[in-house]
């Protein structure tokens, strides 16, 4: 393993006491009972910057997991130019899709769970970004065959398992991370990149794998750490391009 590759795996373990880790998950818990932040299966109106969605049930909240809500916040004229394609892979609420949409010419957002669909529709018509946002169903990269991107961005789930229902799919996969590597290649322009966030509290080891495995080079773009968690925001790229580059952003 090359030393970038290794600081950046080193950068998916984050060092904390079992006791106190346990103790500040429970206190994470009860907080967000208390402020009603727990019900993942009710309505709700979250604001990210000045933007607001609607979270319909069964549909990854953005903001109160935190990473949506990162991934998005990256999102800039530097980084996504006025000529561009975007995909916003697992799209949820549309979040990245949306947030895309003010700087790219076109956005592709896809989700397999009908519901984030239907979320993602109206978080574009909400924010006035409908008419640059597709919004699609399906799996992965099945409802873009043939067509390539300038940036993939890819909130995906964290834990290794078998999903019981739609919203655990945003949680749980046993095979995506093998199948997005797979795909991603034939899905990038020649000067294409996708951004991939990782949590420390899921196993987001295997996604460095199956990127290793595919032949794509990967390095850290952006990191933000909290108390009991660090997001870490992978630029992941085919070894045989000549921009392998990543400035990390600390947030």
């Amino acid at each position: 393993m090359n030393t970038e590759a290794s600081t950046a795996t080193q950068s998916l373990r984050i060092a904390r006491a079992p006791l106190l880790s346990r103790l500040i998950g429970k206190a994470m818990a009860l907080g967000y009972r208390l402020v009603g932040k727990d019900r993942y299966d009710d309505y709700r109106l979250e604001r990210i910057g000045d933007s607001p969605f609607l979270i319909l049930p069964s549909v990854f909240n953005p903001k109160v997991p935190r990473t949506g809500e990162f991934l998005a916040s990256l999102l800039d004229a530097n980084l996504v130019g006025r000529e561009d394609e975007v995909l916003d892979m697992g799209t949820g609420s549309g979040v990245g899709a949306v947030f895309a949409a003010k700087y790219a010419r076109r956005v592709v957002a896809v989700d397999i769970n009908p519901a984030a669909v239907r979320c993602a529709g109206i978080n574009a018509l909400i924010n006035g970004a409908e008419g640059g946002i597709d919004v699609r169903h399906g799996d992965l990269f099945a409802p873009v065959q043939g067509e390539k991107f300038d940036l993939v961005l890819f909130n995906p789930p964290f834990l290794r398992g078998t999903p019981t229902d739609d919203r655990d799919r945003a949680w749980r996969s046993s095979d995506v991370a093998e199948r997005f590597a797979g795909g991603l290649r034939e899905h990038l322009r020649p000067r294409g990149s996708a951004l991939v966030l990782l949590s420390t509290f899921g196993d987001g080891g295997h996604f460095l794998h199956a990127f290793r495995e595919h032949g794509l080079g990967f390095s850290v773009f952006a990191e933000r750490r909290f108390v009991n968690e660090r997001l870490t925001v992978f630029r992941v790229i085919p070894l045989e391009s000549q921009i392998y580059r990543a400035v990390p952003v600390q947030r």
